[in-house]
C-alpha cells in the first residue's frame, strides 16, 4: 500500500508494529525556565520548512509589564488561539494566582491534538502538565497521540505524576530528553533528526 508522502513523492506504508520498536514518542522534560517550549519550536519550525507537517498544540507565556498575567495556547496547524490559564479568569480550576480556562483548553488545545492525529505526519504538544491534566478532553486526545502510531513530540512537566505521564515516559516506544540550559541549543537539531528518520520511506 503507498500513499503521498510528506516530501511529495510516493512512500511505503510501514505497519504500525514494525515502526512501534523505533523510539516514535520523543518527551522533552526539565525545570521550569530550562526552554523546554523553545526546543520544540525550534524543531517544529525546521521540520515544517521540510515539508513535513506538524500539528498540535503550543503553550506560551503571557506577559502585560513585564509580569506575567497567564499562558496561551495555539493550533500550530490553523494558528487558532486560546486561553490555557489567566489571573483573571474568574472560573476553571485553580493553580496558584491562575486559574484554567478549560473552554478554551478543550476547544483549542485538545481539538488541535486530535485533529493533528488525522492529518499531520508529526503531532506536538505542549505540554502534559498540571493545568492541562484538569481536562479530560485534553488527556483523551494525548492518549489518542500516544496510541495512534504518529510520531509525537511532548513537553512534559517535570513534577508531574498523572497515570498518562508515567504511561508515556514508561512507553517502549519512548525517548525521554532533559532540557538544561547547556544543551537546549542542540536538542532542536536532535529532535529533528530522530523525526525525520522515523519518517523516511522505507
Amino acid at each position: 500500500m503507498v500513499e503521498k508522502g510528506i516530501y511529495g513523492h510516493i512512500r511505503l506504508l510501514v505497519p504500525v508494529s514494525v515502526k512501534a520498536l523505533e523510539k516514535r514518542v520523543l518527551i522533552l522534560t526539565g525545570s521550569p525556565g530550562t526552554g523546554k517550549t523553545t526546543v520544540l519550536e525550534r524543531a517544529v519550525s525546521v521540520l515544517k520548512d521540510r515539508g513535513i507537517i506538524v500539528g498540535g498544540m503550543i503553550s506560551r507565556e503571557a506577559r502585560e509589564n513585564e509580569n506575567r498575567v497567564g499562558f496561551q495556547i495555539s493550533d500550530i496547524a490553523s494558528g487558532r488561539r486560546g486561553w490555557l490559564a489567566h489571573v483573571n479568569q474568574k472560573t476553571g480550576p485553580q493553580i496558584g494566582k491562575y486559574r484554567v480556562n478549560l473552554g478554551d483548553l478543550d476547544a483549542v488545545g485538545a481539538r488541535a491534538i486530535s485533529d493533528a492525529v488525522e492529518t499531520a505526519d508529526i503531532v506536538a504538544i505542549d505540554e502534559i502538565g498540571p493545568m492541562e491534566l484538569f481536562s479530560e478532553k485534553f488527556k483523551a486526545a494525548a492518549r489518542k497521540a500516544l496510541e495512534s502510531g504518529k510520531l509525537v513530540i511532548a513537553v512534559v512537566h517535570f513534577k508531574a505524576r498523572d497515570p498518562l505521564v508515567v504511561q508515556a515516559k514508561g512507553r517502549e516506544d519512548a525517548e525521554v530528553f532533559v532540557v538544561t540550559k547547556e544543551n537546549r541549543e542542540i536538542l532542536a537539531s536532535a529532535l529533528v533528526e530522530k523525526a525525520a528518520t522515523f519518517l523516511k520511506p522505507t
